[in-house]
């Protein structure tokens, strides 16, 4: 597990495991003898591809006490026959237990978009076979344009889907459908990168930067603390507007090997969208530097993406806690 801190938020990395993916699916178009030269390829043509979830703790008067999980994993429902291609990572519970993480310490779940490999664990088969919140307290979020693709997908992707992982929190109600660009709590949004999946959201995290005076007073008597909160944390960020913040990129980037504006998935629906998403991310996450969060990456799971002096892309590694 990875951890820092950013502004008033602590991010941790946790895994869901790993699991075989072929490499010419991983990188597309991307010829063997270019991105062989970036990740271990074994003798079947296959490349390791990491499952990172993020945890964002938050104790502050702009959010209260909340945990907060990012992207769910694989989980334990594949096929057989998926099985036979992935195996069975499902480590997840596992992990956040070892950390003191229950299930229903969760208070909420964002997927970035509805693939097998993100929201794998966002149910699970109680002891009669039915279908159940693996997180029971938590409210769940996920783009509404993926929901409704998800429903009807194509023969080109539909084995990407597996309504069990999603179907039942939406019939419940316990999954907020989400059209892109809301603040889910004050400090994290989701925002529209189109490429990988026409809908697919990335996770933006904006903590607040420590020098935001904690206890002004209120400007009349009604202001709430979390509003004088609020006011505050915006004041520093006008005052320190290049640090604390984070976003968890998805499968847009998917991995440091992936950093390149043309080094694309062969998944992706939309490869030239990938190209636009990634230089409307790359224009805003450099010059403020972002530190991006990579989903399927299996050793670096976050870095601060920047140009060197040739223009070329390249992942600085950001000292974390390991443990």
């Amino acid at each position: 597990m990875h951890r820092l801190t950013l502004g008033d938020f602590e991010l941790s990395i946790f895994s869901d495991g790993t699991y075989p993916l072929d490499g010419g699916a991983f990188f597309g178009v991307i010829p063997k003898v270019m991105w062989s030269r970036k990740v271990e390829v074994d003798e079947r043509n296959y490349v390791t591809a990491g499952l990172n979830s993020l945890v964002i703790r938050t104790e502050n008067p702009r959010t209260g006490k909340q945990t907060l999980l990012v992207e769910t994993g694989m989980g334990n429902k594949l096929s057989e026959r998926m099985v036979k291609f992935y195996g069975q990572p499902a480590k997840l519970l596992d992990n956040l237990s070892a950390a003191g993480i229950a299930p229903e310490d969760i208070d909420i779940v964002i997927n970035s978009h509805l693939h097998f490999d993100h929201c794998g664990w966002n149910t699970v088969r109680d002891k009669n076979g039915k279908i159940v919140a693996t997180f029971p307290r938590a409210k769940y979020y996920a783009p509404e344009g993926e929901w409704q693709y998800a429903r009807r997908p194509s023969e080109r992707d539909a084995v990407s889907y597996l309504p069990d992982n999603y179907g039942p929190l939406v019939a419940s109600g316990q999954m907020t459908l989400l059209k892109g660009g809301e603040e889910i709590v004050p400090g994290i949004s989701v925002k529209t990168f189109r490429g990988h999946t026409a809908h697919m959201q990335g996770i933006i995290i904006r903590g607040c930067h420590p020098e935001a005076a904690r206890f002004s007073p209120p400007k009349d008597l009604g202001e709430s603390p979390r509003a004088i909160a609020e006011r505050d944390c915006n004041k520093a960020r006008d005052e320190h507007p290049y640090e604390a913040t984070a976003c968890y990129i998805s499968d847009l980037i998917p991995t440091t090997a992936h950093i390149d504006l043309t080094w694309g998935m062969g998944f992706d629906l939309y490869p030239l969208d990938t190209i636009e998403s990634k230089k409307q991310y790359y224009a805003q996450a450099i010059p403020e530097r972002w530190l991006t969060v990579f989903t399927h990456d299996p050793k670096t799971p976050w870095a601060y993406v920047e140009r060197d002096e040739a223009g070329k892309m390249v992942a600085r590694g950001v000292e974390s806690r390991a443990s």
